[in-house]
């Protein structure tokens, strides 16, 4: 009675693991992800997204690999640039895998070797920069790591997208320098700029006062030559009137009676003369009385003459 309960129980207990194995060769693989499956310990085949029966008992799905692009952390690590000064570095490496079976089979911990190859390299590129250029040549170290990530990952069956660094630190004392530095370059332009305010400024006020010379020195050159055309204008005028009063004189002379009107003008002008002359000290001739003298000095005989 007793070996027939064992012998149930045995065959109970074989029948719940053919049930499990049975469950168990049942794959639903999802989207991105792959399934190696080995058939007795060597690599059968491998599982892509959607439904698949494997055998019991003979197939084992022994790797599953995520095909979906992930971010590793590469830890801080200290380095050396040329110029021997200690940084820390640490980054973010972006990559996929693209051969499930090289990812499975290539490499122990593709993401630990990865890692590993990404600080090594780091370093290395460090070593040939000075610290100053270590701050402007993250893409040329990044480009570089991604290279060597790259050659590798070929027989890893990853592929290395694109790898960041987080934080570039140097040590304490030399950032308080590179303060002390970016503090001296920042007064520096802020005295040049300035300056060169100062001077432009000092350039703006001399070229307007030029301007103004220039300006004033044209205008007393146009007012010279107005007054002088102005001048000009008016002699010939007082020329003309002149001439032209002279003609009528000559004209008027030549008529009847008009010599004698003429005497009689000068005679009066001469008369008004000598009244305008009452508290004066000149010197006169003793026949003062005789104009008529004087009247013939004149020439008026002699211009009556010419005009007849």
């Amino acid at each position: 009675m007793m070996m027939e309960y064992i012998v149930m129980a045995i065959w109970g207990i074989f029948f719940l693991l053919l049930i499990f194995k049975f469950f168990q060769s049942i794959r639903l693989v999802s989207t991105q992800t792959s399934h190696i499956v080995e058939r007795l310990g060597r690599y059968n085949k491998t599982l892509d997204a959607g439904f698949h029966a494997l055998i019991p008992f003979m197939d084992k799905v022994t790797f599953v690999q995520d095909l979906r692009e992930e971010a590793i952390d590469v830890p801080p690590q200290e380095c050396f640039t040329r110029d021997e000064v200690q940084v820390s570095v640490d980054g973010v490496i972006y990559m996929s895998v693209i051969d499930p079976v090289k990812a499975s089979y290539g490499i122990t911990d593709y993401r630990f070797a990865a890692v590993q190859l990404a600080k090594t390299t780091t370093r290395s590129v460090i070593g040939t920069l000075d610290l100053d250029r270590t701050f402007e040549e993250r893409d040329v170290i990044s480009a570089k790591v991604v290279e060597v990530l790259d050659e590798a990952g070929a027989s890893w069956g990853i592929r290395v997208h694109r790898y960041e660094i987080k934080n570039l630190t140097p040590p304490g004392t030399v950032r308080n320098a590179m303060e002390k530095q970016v503090r001296a370059e920042r007064e520096r332009r802020a005295i040049m700029a300035t300056s060169e305010g100062d001077k432009q400024s000092r350039i703006n006020r001399s070229e307007g006062l030029k301007t103004e010379m220039v300006n004033i020195s044209e205008g007393e050159k146009q007012r010279r030559i107005n007054e002088a055309e102005g001048r000009s204008e008016e002699i010939l005028s007082i020329a003309a009137a002149t001439a032209e009063s002279i003609e009528k004189i000559a004209a008027v002379i030549t008529m009847k009676g008009g010599s004698e009107a003429l005497r009689m003008q000068i005679s009066e002008r001469y008369i008004d003369t000598l009244n305008s002359l009452e508290n004066s000290r000149i010197i006169l001739p003793s026949n003062i009385a005789q104009y008529t003298g004087w009247v013939d000095n004149l020439g008026m005989d002699n211009l009556v003459k010419k005009s007849d």
